[in-house]
């Protein structure tokens, strides 16, 4: 080695063992300095205000929550008046139209009655979202339509629907209830 470096590294050793007596002592004037008490008392401080933002938090939950029930119930129940209001017109009507039959003869009327309800019916399932759909002369298809029986057609290929005893009801793309149907086997084989 030469005298310089041995200089140098003598001189980084003395510096080094001089900054950690500086950090020593920085230390222990640091410690005198704390009061344990006010320490103890802050920390109480804290702890305090910790655990009123957690009663608060928790308060505000379940404000939120019975308020966010509420709202559902009554979400529902409104739903269930929206729902209903058609279907009350729709029951008087029936009723007056029993009313009339019992007190008249005239058939063309009360057949002309029943069309303004079964009307008035469709009107009520549509405004809530309900479509009918018919199946005759379709394609059979078991998620839409349910088979009754089969009848041999010499008009009509094998797997078309024939007849409908029920039409079918769907709710958007939801399917309510499937079409009652009567499906073609083709012609009769001999």
């Amino acid at each position: 080695m030469t005298k310089k470096t041995k200089k140098t590294d003598e001189s980084v050793g003395e510096e080094t063992c001089a900054s950690e007596e500086m950090t020593a002592e920085t230390v222990e004037s640091t410690a005198v300095t704390v009061d344990p008490a006010a320490e103890i008392s802050k920390l109480h401080e804290e702890l305090t205000e910790a655990n009123d933002k957690v009663l608060r938090i928790h308060a505000e939950f379940d404000n939120f929550r019975k308020r966010t029930f509420k709202d559902i119930a009554n979400a529902r129940s409104m739903a269930q008046i929206d729902t209903a209001l058609p279907f009350l017109n729709l029951f008087d009507n029936v009723n007056m139209a029993i009313t009339s039959a019992e007190q008249s003869d005239n058939l063309d009327a009360i057949r002309q009655g029943l069309r303004m309800i079964v009307g008035e019916y469709e009107r009520a399932i549509g405004d809530i979202g309900i479509t009918k759909f018919n199946a005759v002369g379709e394609k059979f298809d078991p998620s839409l339509h349910d088979a009754i029986a089969h009848e041999t057609s010499a008009e009509v290929p094998e797997g078309v629907i024939t007849k409908q005893w029920n039409c079918g009801y769907k709710l958007g793309e939801r399917l309510l209830r499937p079409a009652r149907v009567v499906v073609s086997s083709g012609p009769e084989k001999q």
